[in-house]
């Protein structure tokens, strides 16, 4: 048995979401379907991260075993022109074996993300699901200030959905920074891992502080409240990107 580590890019529009869905098309079912033509047998995709419906990935880490081996530039090509041929809007970005012991999600000890807003009053065409556009000029600075409120090892219950299945609402973000880049606002995120909507609602409450409806002392006392109705806005999938994946020794 062979383990190949990949690293994958897609676009989440025509997904459900990374994970497979018994009501709709799935990242992992289209890697699946395409790699299991190349081997000639069933294929079970583990990812770093398991995005929702809408989500983006730049470079999500992933891994599969296969049966036959093939020389991992060659397996990477021929899940390609499967993945082309079904005209999925997924990509093999890069494709190498590894140790059997090693897990794209259990030992990843980083992941980060980043959010695109579009702040611009025209409509999005280009962009148009793939970033959140608010016609509202926003403070990226204010935006920059509030986030570090919260960075740090912090009960994140507020920012944290109802349908998390974390053991524990507590987290350690490593970074959050706003940045203006010409019409776009960035905000990237790093920790060892989220809960489920995290970054989204952290986000929504930042573009609250941006437009000049919250404070920094408002998203404090929505992190302190612990509590889901606290939370502010929670912002849509359409401009969240999963980013990258670090490893040990990476």
């Amino acid at each position: 048995m062979t383990r190949y580590a990949l690293t994958l890019e897609y676009d989440g529009r025509p997904y459900m979401g990374f994970q497979r869905q018994a009501h709709g098309p799935s990242v992992q079912q289209a890697f699946e379907e395409a790699a299991e033509s190349v081997v000639g047998h069933p294929v079970t995709l583990h990812s770093a991260g398991r995005t929702d419906t809408g989500v983006h990935a730049r470079a999500m880490r992933a891994h599969f075993d296969s049966e036959k081996p093939l020389p991992p530039f060659r397996m990477g090509e021929a899940v390609n022109a499967r993945l082309r041929l079904a005209e999925q809007a997924v990509a093999v970005l890069d494709c190498v074996e590894v140790p059997e012991d090693w897990h794209a999600r259990f030992t990843c000890i980083g992941r980060s993300y980043e959010y695109v807003i579009a702040n611009r009053r025209a409509p999005l065409v280009l962009e148009a699901g793939r970033a959140w556009r608010i016609a509202h000029e926003l403070d990226a600075d204010a935006m920059h200030e509030a986030a570090q409120v919260l960075v740090g090892r912090h009960d994140f219950t507020t920012f944290r959905s109802a349908q998390c299945q974390s053991a524990s609402p507590v987290k350690t973000l490593r970074h959050l920074s706003v940045r203006r880049e010409a019409d776009h606002v960035i905000i990237a995120a790093e920790a060892r891992s989220f809960l489920h909507h995290q970054v989204r609602s952290m986000v929504g409450c930042l573009a609250l502080v941006g437009e000049g409806r919250w404070t920094a002392a408002d998203m404090r006392a929505a992190l302190e409240a612990a509590d889901r109705r606290a939370l502010g806005h929670n912002a849509p999938p359409d401009g969240l990107y999963f980013m990258r994946a670090l490893y040990p020794g990476e």
